[in-house]
């Protein structure tokens, strides 16, 4: 008895609590994969510039990865259960307007409202669970957590194919959002019964002027960077990129006036001075990039230049997720013990290899391409993102020191979303870009798709080998010290975004 006489008292709703928080990252999770699949739908039914879709996913990103580490901040200040309901509710209404916009544009606002709103939600999950578990209960929580963050991997794609293909009430792609209603409902109802209250003793203070510095400085890069190739690249975008420096730039320097003042800056700058963290933000945030330009082009790809269905789409992910799902939990439980960050770095190889595979059927078999001629492909490139996506966050935060170790965790998280966001944008120069609309006009799609999804993923694969460059600042080894394993994800609400994989 005396060995969980420090833990909260044991409170049977607590499954009930866990229940809700668990359904709220899936929601979120679900959300980011299930839209991808309906983006040819939107794009038809409200008349969608290829633009237009990149900001309805780079808009979500791009909101959520802005608001992580405040929205944790929040909790810690004002109690993590009110801040969670407030996110839920949010994100709730943002999903309600998603599914009745009748204008591309709107639909854009929303989904960076529902961005925004999950950034509220999300940092609260980890924290609400350490508040309400007894330590010896904590393991078996975070591995259903972990079985979460997997399933809505898996699912989303799967989930937003169906929803699309059964076009229920004849509304198409809009129950992909509308699907969230009740679901949320139902837990903002046992949210406020069964989740207890619970924030930090010494929360730090809010750093608003370096969150307003920071969205200024990554909006005014991605959106001309997004609006660029449509508008012709006008001058003020060229200037407006430039200018993004600068403001980052005051950025830096407001944080360190705020570390020097009161202490609680958005970002602790002295982290960038441990070589394997510095290396490792890199590291996430090429990683994020990648991610961002291969998935959303693979669906244009499939949906748009081969004219798949949502679901055919949808059910030739399935062997990519699997690998990732079996290649993570083998590199965490025997890998990464035996091989340091060895394994990191082959799984980046191992992904690389499977984008070459990848580059050489697109060019071989052209418009004929079947789901099963690219499952082998998919199964290599999954498998070596499932060696990075689990190790990498340990690897990054396991020579910081463990006072730092929940803004470290927040900033890992915040990298992951930004370079998402960046890969996204970037997909107006790497793959609209070079689409040859004129073929697509003359009925020529799937050529002109092909040829420019061969030619983002050359830019995949060579993002990959920067990757790979970067995790030599990694340590050779994992270390005993668990400097960022628990804490950061139960001191500070700030470490509970989700993995980039999602």
């Amino acid at each position: 008895m005396s060995s969980v006489s420090t833990d909260p008292p044991l409170d049977r709703r607590r499954w009930i609590a866990l229940a809700v928080v668990l359904t709220a990252s899936f929601m979120d999770l679900v959300d980011v994969t299930i839209v991808n699949i309906a983006m040819p739908s939107i794009s038809k039914d409200l008349g969608a510039s290829f633009s237009v879709l990149q900001w309805i996913t780079e808009g979500y990103a791009l909101a959520f990865a802005a608001g992580l580490i405040t929205g944790g901040r929040l909790g810690d200040i004002f109690g993590r259960r009110r801040i969670f309901l407030l996110g839920m509710s949010g994100f709730t209404v943002a999903s309600m307007l998603c599914g009745v916009a009748a204008d591309p544009h709107l639909l854009v606002a929303s989904r960076i409202l529902q961005g925004g709103t999950a950034a509220l939600m999300v940092p609260q999950v980890l924290a609400i669970v350490h508040s309400t578990f007894p330590a010896h209960e904590r393991g078996k929580v975070f591995g259903m957590f972990g079985a979460i963050v997997g399933l809505g991997a898996v699912s989303g794609p799967i989930l937003g194919a169906l929803l699309t293909e059964w076009n229920l009430f004849g509304l198409e792609w809009r129950p992909i959002f509308l699907v969230n209603l009740p679901v949320g409902i139902a837990g903002l109802i046992l949210g406020r019964r069964f989740i207890s209250e619970s924030r930090s003793t010494d929360a730090l203070k809010l750093d608003l002027v370096g969150v307003a510095l920071a969205t200024l400085g990554i909006v005014m890069f991605l959106y001309p960077l997004t609006q660029g190739r449509e508008l012709g690249w006008p001058l003020w975008g060229w200037l407006s990129m430039a200018g993004s420096a600068v403001v980052l730039a005051l950025f830096v320097r407001y944080e360190r006036h705020k570390k020097a003042k009161d202490g609680s800056p958005l970002v602790e700058l002295s982290l960038f001075s441990v070589k394997s963290f510095a290396g490792g933000i890199g590291v996430q945030l090429a990683f994020g990039i990648v991610c961002g330009i291969f998935f959303l082009c693979w669906t244009l790809y499939m949906q748009l230049g081969l004219g798949w269905s949502a679901l055919r789409a949808g059910l030739t992910g399935i062997p990519f997720s699997l690998a990732v799902s079996v290649a993570a939990g083998m590199s965490v439980q025997k890998l990464v013990p035996r091989f340091g960050r060895k394994v990191l770095q082959g799984g980046a190889l191992v992904m690389a290899a499977g984008v070459l595979a990848y580059i050489w059927e697109a060019g071989h078999y052209g418009a004929d391409i079947q789901p099963w001629q690219m499952a082998l492909p998919l199964v290599v490139m999954g498998a070596g993102m499932g060696l990075i996506v689990a190790p990498l966050t340990e690897a990054v935060i396991a020579e910081v020191p463990r006072e730092h170790s929940g803004s470290a965790s927040g900033l890992i998280n915040t990298t992951q979303q930004l370079g998402n966001a960046i890969g996204l944008g970037l997909v107006s120069v790497v793959f609209f870009g070079v689409l040859d609309e004129g073929a697509v006009a003359k009925g020529q799609a799937a050529t002109a798709f092909a040829d420019a999804y061969r030619h983002a993923m050359w830019w995949v694969a060579g993002l990959l080998g920067v990757v790979l460059a970067l995790m030599f600042a990694l340590p050779r080894r994992p270390k005993e010290a668990p400097a960022g394993s628990e804490a950061p994800a139960v001191e500070s609400a700030e470490s509970a975004g989700e993995p980039i994989a999602a």
